[in-house]
């Protein structure tokens, strides 16, 4: 009889950029245990729900196995299965049937659970001359978007925060988007940090803070300018660093006058004298951090002004290049460190002589001009993460031949796709993931279930079948991993590879990592100063200066917000409903309401509700707390058709899209105003 193996690895979802390492036992091909990794040294053996429920893919009677084709109209949701060279057949015929520049590549968090796929769909996309769309436009580059402009991209790590940060603002933040960061929360203040938890609603960050801030939804730019005048107006910033590492001081600390406390209330429902208390505490209880939000407080108009100007804050007051200082973890940045290595810089790109930008609001309005004729969507389900869903449907019903590649059914596959394509899970594969501070081997550890195929051979059976030169020069997978380490430098000074990582327990501390920020103070903006004033953002016919638009409110009374929880991550396995663990928490929709708000419309805690506007209309379940504030509603991200309710309108005009290098502006508006409505007859 086979051994129990046991094999250690990281759990398959992408909360950046904490990951959590797991343990798990084999035997027969079979998953005997999953359990959190005690010697992670970044999770030290926590494994949220989300991770623990991730066995539940095996041997689950949802699972894609086979490749399936449509039968009958799409929609119909009829399927029948095919062999692997049928389906690529199909791709391959429907490629060759229109131009290279008519075929696009859409990939969301399912393509990362090994962390070595997605380079090699850009390489995919470049060799062949495809729409190759930077995907993070739907999570991250909004916040990064602000921040770029102003030149702090970079992050400290956690490890500085709890020893050194006395005082910690969790800005927009959760700890379901970075669970690592809670035990060095913890830490931190225990040995005295104060900690403050600025938000639209409260989380689980909320109970461990000394304080929570709770402000109105888009409104974080209107406090940030008004900590900024308070800190100019009481004397406490650091002229000496601003002299020396900023750019555009003088017309900044002209413009913040006009950003009073008194003014800021009005915006952000924050008393003034606690605006002013929070400024005098950021500004003179140092070190202070800022623990920015990824992707959620930027979804809505004008977004991407809160991380402009909360970027500023540290600068003002001295706060960057300093140990306990600056911005810190945030999904979508990094400390400075070296990562993977770029491995499409050997390729030469195929001219698109239509390109079409990584701005969702064009790639909508793409679709539904008929400029896309095949339309492979990887580990995505888009119409949980397009904005305006409405607008996306229609787009991809002009789509002639649309693939999906995933683990379940998805709401965009039972709708749209043509091919339906059944991936590996993360244990049936080897991969690599990083956190801020490490890089971390994932062994394989089952066979694939079925005729599941990994996307790294999809793509590279599909390239051989398309003639596409150079997209795979490697022996294999262990050698492409390899490539990817090549960054990676031992204590001898040759390059990491698998084998090293095998010999280290597949941990490894990444090399050239600095815990604290712009020690050299070489900041990523063209001057590679702090540019309070961005003659970018002029260029691009943005403000030069920070700035706070009000959102244009709808004829609608509440606010609609939406955000993660720590027992879903977006659209996975379909909704959270293909794995019994994750459905029977999220049970369906749940839309938070405030008491006041529900007792004005009749409405209890279980109650069926239906939200609406002039969009169209979603069902869920009341869920009534003073978590929310009045006037504001909230439910957790990745239920497809609550989308429908959202604007989509775009964030940045398309001729600022690329103001900032390697982070497009291409987001859409998220906002949505709307009714909530008691459904009658119906018990909760």
């Amino acid at each position: 009889m086979p051994a129990r193996r046991q094999v250690t690895t990281m759990c398959p979802m992408n909360c950046l950029p904490t990951q959590c390492g797991m343990t798990v036992e084999v035997e027969e091909n079979k998953l005997v245990s999953l359990k959190g990794d005690v010697h992670n040294p970044d999770s030290r053996g926590f494994l949220c729900i989300r991770g623990r429920a991730a066995g539940e893919i095996f041997d689950n009677p949802k699972r894609l196995l086979r490749p399936l084709r449509r039968v009958g109209a799409r929609g119909e949701n009829r399927w029948e299965e095919c062999s692997w060279d049928e389906a690529y057949n199909l791709v391959v015929e429907n490629i060759q049937q229109t131009q290279p520049e008519r075929v696009g590549l859409w990939r969301g968090h399912g393509v990362g659970t090994t962390g070595v796929a997605s380079s090699l769909i850009s390489r995919l996309g470049i060799l062949a001359g495809y729409q190759n769309w930077n995907t993070g436009i739907v999570c991250w580059n909004m916040g990064g978007y602000g921040l770029g402009l102003t030149g702090t991209l970079e992050t400290h790590t956690k490890e500085d925060m709890a020893a050194n940060s006395r005082t910690i603002l969790f800005w927009g933040s959760t700890l379901s988007s970075q669970p690592g960061t809670a035990p060095h929360l913890i830490e931190a203040r225990k040995r005295g940090a104060y900690v403050v938890h600025i938000d639209t609603r409260r989380t689980e960050i909320s109970r461990h803070a000394d304080e929570v801030i709770l402000l109105q939804p888009g409104s974080d730019a209107a406090l940030a300018l008004a900590m900024a005048h308070v800190i100019l107006q009481e004397g406490l910033s650091d002229q000496a660093f601003i002299d020396q590492h900023t750019l555009g001081f003088a017309e900044f600390a002209a413009h913040v006058q006009q950003y009073t406390p008194e003014w800021a209330a009005q915006m952000t429902g924050i008393e003034p004298e606690r605006i002013r208390q929070l400024a005098r505490r950021y500004a003179t209880a140092t070190p202070a951090m800022i623990v920015l939000g990824g992707s959620s407080m930027y979804k809505h108009q004008h977004g991407w002004e809160a991380s402009r100007a909360i970027a500023c804050l540290p600068a003002l007051t001295g706060q960057l290049g300093l140990a306990g200082g600056g911005l810190g973890p945030r999904h979508g940045a990094s400390p400075r460190s070296d990562g993977n290595a770029n491995v499409i810089q050997d390729i030469v790109a195929r001219p698109n002589p239509a390109p079409i930008p990584s701005h969702m609001p064009t790639i909508s309005t793409a679709f539904q001009y008929g400029k896309i004729d095949v339309l492979l969507v990887l580990g995505s389900n888009m119409l949980s993460t397009f904005a305006d869903n409405n607008a996306l449907a229609r787009g991809l019903e002009q789509i002639k031949f649309i693939v999906s590649f995933d683990l379940f059914m998805n709401e965009t596959a039972r709708r749209y796709a043509d091919l339906i394509l059944p991936g590996t899970a993360w244990l049936e594969d080897i991969g690599l993931k990083q956190t801020a501070t490490h890089m971390y081997l994932m062994e394989r550890a089952l066979e694939p279930e079925g005729e599941c195929r990994s996307l790294i051979t999809v793509l590279r059976q599909l390239a051989d079948r398309l003639e596409l030169e150079n997209f795979f020069p490697w022996a294999n997978e262990e050698e492409y991993i390899n490539a990817l380490l090549a960054k990676q430098q031992t204590s001898s000074g040759k390059k990491l590879t698998v084998d090293d990582l095998r010999t280290s327990s597949g941990y490894w501390q990444k090399s050239g990592l600095e815990h604290i920020a712009y020690l050299d103070h070489q900041y990523h903006t063209p001057s590679k100063k702090v540019e309070f004033w961005s003659e970018r953002a002029q260029e691009a016919g943005l403000p030069p200066l920070p700035t706070y638009t009000m959102p244009q409110r709808e004829a609608y009374p509440l606010r609609f917000c939406q955000g993660r929880t720590l027992t879903a991550f977006h659209a996975f396995f379909d909704e959270g409903q293909a794995l019994p663990t994750l459905a029977r928490v999220n049970p369906g929709p749940e839309l938070w309401i405030h008491p006041q708000d529900a007792q004005a419309r009749e409405i209890e805690t279980g109650s069926l509700i239906v939200m609406n506007n002039e969009r169209g209309s979603f069902q869920a379940r009341a869920h009534i707390t003073e978590d929310v504030l009045p006037g504001v509603v909230w439910m957790r991200d990745g239920w497809a058709g609550v989308n429908r309710l959202t604007s989509g309108a775009p964030v940045i005009p398309l001729q600022a899209n690329d103001a900032v290098a390697g982070i497009p502006g291409g987001q859409a508006t998220y906002d949505a105003w709307i009714e909530v409505h008691k459904v009658v007859g119906i018990k909760a």
